[in-house]
């Protein structure tokens, strides 16, 4: 027992006498001081926002300080939306999502100050233009808005320097209790039942009701169409549509739209296919278009030579 004490107290001996001293790098405390953005912590958020908002939405942002105690000195920093942050972003996670167009949003302070003794910014906000005029033109995409850390008199923190926002505008359906059928190519009056086949049906609000063309007494080929006095002049963005519900037949196929002012001057606004399905079917202009009168024109139909349409909505 004596023996194997003796053995085991050499041992720890030879452990920290022998060990090579080890000089461990000086590491200022200035080294951990950063600022960054705090909404960056969480990565990506996704907003929706709607055409319909009363009131232009906005997002918050703002810059902290981190890192030992508070700053000795005011910090300054400047933010900004760079379209290489978002490219970059795009290339990393393998995505395609469009810059937010710079005339969408208004960003209330590009530049700020940490005061000193404090630990933050006061917050500012981007302001989102959904509607009119500043609006995207195309609210079909998921656009991108890198809100980002542009400098700061402090070394800013590379992980947390940029806040991704991926942004959705939904669109609102416009209020159609005023609307008005002033025309149609055709209508079925008398075939499809007293609730049903006349063009105003399409705006009634049921899915199970529906504008059919005439088949009874005639039979008149595509193309076929509605058009509607919206009351006044709208900026319109797309329509959503609801074919009739299980049927194979006579859904339409390929769409047309057009716009007018006074409902003599017409202006192509859409061209494209519908699936041969009893969902919402939404169709995006290639831009807005302004007016007060629409026409819904279908130029082929599946499985038929006449149509139908449960619901038309535009926004």
């Amino acid at each position: 027992m004596k023996s194997t004490l003796i053995l085991f107290l050499i041992a720890v001996f030879l452990f920290f006498g022998c060990k090579d001293k080890v000089n461990l790098p000086d590491q200022p405390l200035s080294d951990y001081i950063q600022v960054y953005l705090p909404q960056a912590v969480n990565g990506p958020v996704t907003y929706n926002f709607s055409t319909g908002d009363t009131a232009a939405p906005s997002i918050i942002y703002g810059a902290d300080y981190g890192g030992f105690g508070y700053p000795d000195k005011d910090v300054a920093v400047s933010f900004g939306v760079d379209a290489a942050v978002a490219d970059s972003f795009n290339l990393a996670n393998n995505t395609d999502y469009a810059l937010l167009p710079a005339k969408s949003y208004t960003m209330s302070d590009t530049s700020a100050v940490i005061k000193k003794g404090e630990l933050s910014t006061m917050p500012f906000k981007i302001t989102l233009h959904t509607t009119g005029d500043k609006a995207p033109d195309d609210i079909s995409k998921t656009y991108i808005l890198p809100i980002s850390l542009k400098s700061a008199s402090l070394a800013i923190n590379p992980t947390l320097q940029t806040y991704y926002c991926l942004i959705n505008i939904v669109p609102a359906f416009f209020d159609r209790s005023d609307w008005k059928i002033i025309d149609f190519s055709s209508q079925e009056a008398e075939g499809e039942g007293a609730d049903n086949g006349r063009a105003v049906f399409a705006l009634d609000g049921n899915n199970n009701t529906y504008w059919h063309t005439e088949w009874k007494d005639a039979r008149p080929g595509p193309p076929h169409y509605i058009t509607i006095d919206m009351g006044v002049s709208k900026r319109i963005l797309g329509s959503a549509l609801v074919d009739r519900q299980n049927v194979n037949s006579g859904r339409p196929e390929e769409i047309e739209f057009f716009v007018s002012e006074n409902g003599s001057d017409w202006k192509s606004a859409y061209s494209g296919t519908l699936l041969n399905t009893g969902d919402q079917q939404k169709v995006f202009f290639e831009k807005p278009v302004q007016g007060r009168y629409v026409k819904f024109q279908v130029n082929t139909i599946y499985s038929s030579d006449i149509t139908n349409l449960a619901e038309l909505y535009l926004f």
